[in-house]
Formats: structure tokens, sequence, C-alpha cells
């Protein structure tokens, strides 16, 4: 942990605290003309009154100036040690996750495969709290929703975004790009995956294929597929129909077979529905789990309430002091 002052964001205002000895100086309670009080008797209680009253008045004008010169604790870096891995979302948004796993619209109490990818997905975060997991979605253009971070509940919010409605494009290397970017190189010892949510493939460009296959040997991170496959359409083990098979004909097949040559730990779950979702996602859950160190960044603190608190503490004391006053002269047309 790293240690910090405090500091302040109008500190100018500090070069007026020699006004808080004003108190000191001349009191605010009403002054009487009297002959003299030689001869009444010594009141120590009165004496400690008076004087607990000046330095409230001191209290209140420094406080006052301290709150509005805006304390604060500047935010810092705490290291936490957990088990659990650095684990990004990569999420499909192509028009066709929103319809059901039987390839048709969601109808009655049907969900889409968005929508059931959004559930299990939320109960997998719920389950590993202290993991580090950011969120990237992908349809025509790659979009980043959250960086990695231990903070579940944006992780969540970030994962109800997903059954919104998407396009027809499955630009995937595109996304596979922006999840590698997301992992920092100071974080190589750590347990490190891309999970990759998607009812289908797309062909990836043979020029991009060689600089996809370097960014993954140089991150050093594992790649799982989690394959929502529509009833009825062609599979990821499905034999080829000929030995010429090209990967326009069998786009899973051929991802698959190129996901193999990346030379990182690699593995594919192919979904038929829900059940098979939350049983893949289990399986995950329990190969992605080493013990591992992160710095987790906390935000600034302000400070102002407690000088203010305190401030308006002596002003209500001062002001129940000042109606407390009595009178040392009868009241007007008292006998």
């Amino acid at each position: 942990m790293t240690l910090t002052f405090f500091s302040f964001d109008h500190p100018e205002l500090l070069l007026l605290a020699p006004v808080a000895v004003a108190p000191l100086l001349r009191s605010a309670l009403r002054g009487s003309t009297i002959t003299s009080l030689d001869c009444a008797p010594q009141d120590s209680l009165s004496s400690l009154v008076a004087i607990a009253l000046k330095f409230l008045g001191v209290a209140a004008l420094l406080c006052s100036l301290l709150g509005a010169a805006g304390p604060f604790f500047p935010g810092e870096e705490v290291e936490r040690l957990a088990e659990g891995a650095q684990i990004v979302m990569l999420i499909d948004r192509s028009g066709s996750m929103n319809e059901t796993f039987a390839g048709r619209n969601p109808s009655g109490g049907e969900e889409s495969k968005a929508a059931a990818a959004k559930r299990i997905l939320k109960a997998f975060v719920d389950s590993r709290r202290r993991d580090l997991v950011g969120v990237a979605a992908f349809s025509t253009s790659p979009m980043l929703v959250t960086p990695l971070s231990d903070h579940p509940d944006a992780t969540k919010a970030a994962i109800d975004a997903i059954d919104r409605p998407g396009l027809d494009y499955t630009n995937i290397a595109r996304g596979l790009a922006m999840a590698l970017s997301m992992f920092r190189a100071s974080d190589a010892d750590h347990s490190r995956a891309i999970l990759l949510i998607s009812d289908g493939a797309g062909v990836i460009d043979p020029k991009i294929q060689d600089d996809l296959r370097a960014d993954f040997r140089k991150t050093r991170v594992n790649l799982y597929w989690l394959f929502l496959r529509t009833e009825g359409s062609r599979g990821i083990y499905a034999a080829p129909d000929g030995d010429a098979e090209s990967p326009q004909a069998a786009p899973e097949r051929h991802l698959d077979l190129y996901f193999k040559s990346l030379g990182v730990p690699y593995r594919a779950f192919e979904a038929e529905g829900p059940k098979a979702t939350e049983d893949a996602l289990r399986q995950i859950d329990r190969l992605e789990r080493r013990p591992m160190r992160y710095f987790e960044k906390l935000p600034r603190r302000d400070l102002s309430s407690v000088p203010f608190a305190v401030a308006l503490f002596s002003v209500c004391l001062l002001f129940l002091a000042k109606l407390a006053e009595a009178p040392l002269c009868p009241a007007r047309g008292a006998r």
C-alpha cells in the first residue's frame, strides 16, 4: 500500500487562518457596564465556560476555513492477493444472437441466446468475486465495454447490455485483437484467459492471422471458445463434406483449426442450450483458478465533511450560549 498524505484543493484559503484567533481578542457575548465585580465571589465554572466559548469560536472559524480549503486523500494503489484469473469476456453481438437456440425469434417464455448468455455470465461473475473481469463486444466493429477490474457490479452492468439488438456481421478478428489489448504486459505471470462467446464464426483474413498468432504468443493467454450452437446448424467438429471444403463453407470448423494453431492453451465448448452453457462455464471455472497479486486503484477521499461538521457543532453551541445570556439590568417596566 502506498502511503499518501492529504492535500487541499484551495490551499490559499489557509492563509486566512490567523483570523481564527479573533474570538480570543473580543467576546461575541453582550457587554455590560458595571461599576465593579470585586465584591462578587469567584465563579470558576463561569470562567471555564467563558474560556470554552472563546475556543469554540476559534474552532468554528478555523474548521470553516479548513473545510473550504477542500482537504482530501489522493487516490492510491493497494496491493491485493486473490485466487482467480484475469478474464476478458468477448461477446458476439451479431444479429443471430437475438434468436433462440432453435433458430427463431423468442416468443412466450423463450430466451434468446443473448439473454441466456447474459443470465449465465452474471451468475459466473457472482461465483468468482476475486477475478479481474473485463467485457468487450463485437459485431462489425469491436467495442470496449469495461476494462479489467474487480468490481462485479460494473461487470454485470456491462453484461446486461449484451442482449440489445446487434448487427449481422461477425468481425471476430478485430474483436480478438481488442481483447488481447486489454491485458497488461506487466501481468504476464497471472492466469489470463479470453472467453469468447459466439453462436457462429467469421473468416479471418490470412493477412491478419499471422499477426493475431504472434499477439497470442506474446500475451500468453488461454483461449476458451463457448460456441452457442443453433439447432440444425453445423458444429465445430462436423466432418467436412469434401477434401476441398473452404473456410467460407465451414467457418466454425476452420476457426477451431486456426485456434488450435495459435500455440496457446485452447479449449472449445459446444453448447446447444442454456444447461450446456452452464456446464461449460463450470468447467472453465475449475480450470482458471490460480493465486495472483494485483493492484487496485482507489479513488480520492474527500475530507471536507469532517471540519465542516466540527464548525457546525461549534456554531450551534455558540448560538445556544447566546440565547442563554441573562440580562444584568431589570427588564423595562419592572419595579
